[in-house]
């Protein structure tokens, strides 16, 4: 299986397979056409609430990562990430994402979930 994270404003490259934005917003100043995005489950990306208390820095990323994986628990997150771990058997996975510090962000929490 594999999976990747990496920032959506790199260009896209041949071996990035199914290209799935796992932020909530649309990343500020990317054309839609440029990013070549396959998905956009909002369903998978953190909460409205959860997204803003990591940002507020109310909490640390450990705890961060807690609260995500339960919420990736819920029935609605648990049968997409299904469908996204049948894709990352067939063919390479790359979630893409806006932060700037992408291997502690939800994009990286998301990537160890789907290779568990």
């Amino acid at each position: 299986m594999s999976v990747r994270v990496r920032r959506i404003y790199e260009p896209p490259e041949p071996d990035d397979g199914l290209r799935v934005l796992v932020d909530r917003l649309w990343p500020r100043g990317m054309a839609k056409d440029a990013a070549e995005v396959d998905e956009w489950p909002k369903t998978l990306t953190p909460s409205t609430e959860l997204r803003q208390w990591y940002h507020a820095g109310e909490g640390g990323y450990e705890e961060f990562r807690r609260r995500y994986e339960a919420e990736l628990a819920e029935p609605g997150a648990a049968e997409l990430l299904d469908g996204l771990r049948t894709a990352a058997h067939k063919g390479p996975v790359t979630l893409l994402t806006a932060s700037k510090n992408p291997e502690q962000s939800h994009a990286a929490v998301l990537a160890g979930v789907l290779s568990d």
